[in-house]
């Protein structure tokens, strides 16, 4: 998109109301250090991380590059999902909230599966899916905050400036 405003070009999107999550490189060096000390082999661990629609994200990078810079939505295409799953119904059913994160163990049960005709799992949680959907979604001023927080971003903001 940097690119599309840099060019005069509009920036173009192809379904406003598509969620994504956002995580910079420092949230994800975070999630892997914390897998390290609190996952086990096999363990799937989640950040609770934030998202936002494409809109937006469009509507904060072209308000810190070039406010007002034409958005054009070109429609969805083949494949593409309107919002990401990190958590499945399944595997909500097991995971362990850890504060900002999900830890879903491993299933390490055996082949002897006949206990489970008499008594079932435990209770299931609350939670039925993590997805972009239905986590927390961060506003304009939220994903600028988020977006000047990268060196790129600062860097390109800087050398349009210098251009001016």
């Amino acid at each position: 998109w940097i690119e599309q405003i840099k060019s005069g070009s509009p920036i173009t999107i192809t379904e406003p109301d598509m969620t994504r999550f956002i995580m910079s490189l420092e949230e994800a060096v975070d999630l892997v250090l914390f897998a390290f000390r609190n996952g086990t082999s096999g363990d799937i661990l989640v950040q609770k991380a934030p998202a936002c629609t494409i809109r937006v994200l469009a509507q904060a990078v072209t308000e810190l590059f070039h406010p007002g810079h034409e958005i054009k939505v070109i429609g969805i295409r083949h494949g593409e999902k309107m919002y990401e799953t990190l958590l499945t119904n399944e595997e909500c059913a097991h995971a362990i909230d850890l504060g900002n994160f999900y830890r879903v163990p491993s299933d390490k049960r055996d082949l002897n599966y006949d206990k489970y005709f008499r008594v079932g799992d435990a209770q299931r949680n609350v939670l039925t899916e993590f997805n972009s959907n239905n986590t927390q979604l961060l506003d304009v001023e939220q994903v600028k905050g988020k977006l000047l927080s990268l060196a790129y971003i600062r860097e390109e903001l800087a050398a349009l400036r210098e251009k001016g």
